[in-house]
């Protein structure tokens, strides 16, 4: 008789919130330059002072095709990266989202062991033709670093989920229910295989994402974790504006939810900036796309002085002990993500 396989949250696995401590951020390097139409040239600029800036605060892995290594030490040393903490890999990739085509890493408190999840990436429900590179990279990490490698046929991007670390997710509905990802898989099903794979208990669903957004609303452009029972959350005060009305319902929605013991949320509104657009097309512009580090929050400005200032305080008093870094990201939001899209922590 076959026997049942061993899913990673039998085994003692869950996914760690952004918050514990980090072995390192992965990144993907930039060079597909249709992701930025005309504006290609500042982004692996933009890249290099990133990665140069986590580098103050942890290691840098890289995934970049061989024939760019020698490109992106040149602007890693320009950007003064501390190479010490800068570990490139020569893994292939299609784009540089690594948020969505890396790996989910898992933890199993009792043993420490880190693994990897590795799901099927499909480019966001087909939007783009090429994706098999980034759909391997889970499985070359994995190899890489001699990690155990759990394999789900479900299409999972890491920006459309967000984790407490004490058994806590949320997701959209526009996303995870849309029929480009697992249009043969039920609300009820999907539940259950982020439960089963990322070690959470509870799925709490929001509705819509933001404008200009092509992941079809991931969870990280709109509502955050910041701690057990604390979520930040993307709010737009204009009610003429194309997103006031899905935050407001999401707003609402966390509103609603309740912990594990019945009580309310701490909710922490984020405003977000004003438009941004390129050729009149609104971009997915928000500062709720920061990174959490060690030590640092990395958070995305977009040349708005006084509303980049407003959210740098907010993210302070949720984050006390944690710098709050400003990275001017107007360049690279042209590419519809920004910080968090761009990188995949790895657990400590």
């Amino acid at each position: 008789m076959a026997t049942a396989k061993k899913t990673p949250a039998s085994l003692g696995f869950r996914m760690p919130a952004e918050w514990e401590p980090q072995a390192a951020i992965w990144l993907s390097w930039p060079h597909r330059q249709k992701t930025w139409p005309r504006n290609y040239a500042p982004i692996p600029v933009k890249f290099a002072e990133i990665a140069a800036t986590i580098s103050r605060y942890e290691p840098v892995r890289f995934n970049i095709k061989q024939s760019l290594h020698a490109t992106a030490r040149r602007l890693l040393k320009q950007a003064k990266a501390d190479f010490s903490r800068i570990e490139i890999f020569a893994h292939t990739t299609d784009d540089a989202w690594c948020r969505d085509h890396g790996p989910i890493f898992v933890k199993n408190d009792r043993s420490g062991e880190i693994a990897v999840t590795d799901w099927q990436f499909n480019a966001w429900g087909g939007k783009y033709p090429k994706f098999k590179a980034d759909n391997a990279i889970p499985a070359k990490i994995a190899a890489k670093l001699k990690l155990r490698r759990f394999t789900h046929p479900m299409v999972l991007e890491g920006g459309s989920i967000e984790v407490n670390g004490e058994g806590l997710l949320l997701t959209t509905e526009a996303c995870l229910l849309n029929k480009n990802r697992n249009p043969h898989l039920t609300r009820e099903q999907i539940e259950q295989a982020l439960r089963d794979y990322l070690g959470v208990h509870t799925v709490y669903w929001l509705g819509d994402g933001i404008e200009g957004d092509d992941t079809d609303g991931h969870v990280d452009d709109l509502s955050r974790f910041f701690r057990a029972d604390g979520i930040l959350t993307a709010v737009e005060s204009n009610p003429r504006d194309v997103n006031y009305r899905a935050l407001r319902e999401n707003l609402e929605r966390l509103k609603n939810l309740r912990t594990p013991a019945g009580k309310k949320f701490k909710l922490v509104e984020l405003p977000m900036p004003r438009p941004c657009y390129r050729d009149e097309q609104r971009l997915p512009a928000t500062y709720a796309n920061y990174l959490i580090l060690n030590s640092a929050v990395l958070m995305p400005t977009f040349r708005q002085p006084k509303r980049d200032a407003e959210a740098v305080e907010i993210l302070a008093e949720c984050f006390p002990g944690r710098e709050i870094v400003p990275v001017d990201c107007l360049d690279l939001v042209l590419g519809r993500g920004t910080l968090h899209c761009i990188s995949q922590q790895q657990p400590a």
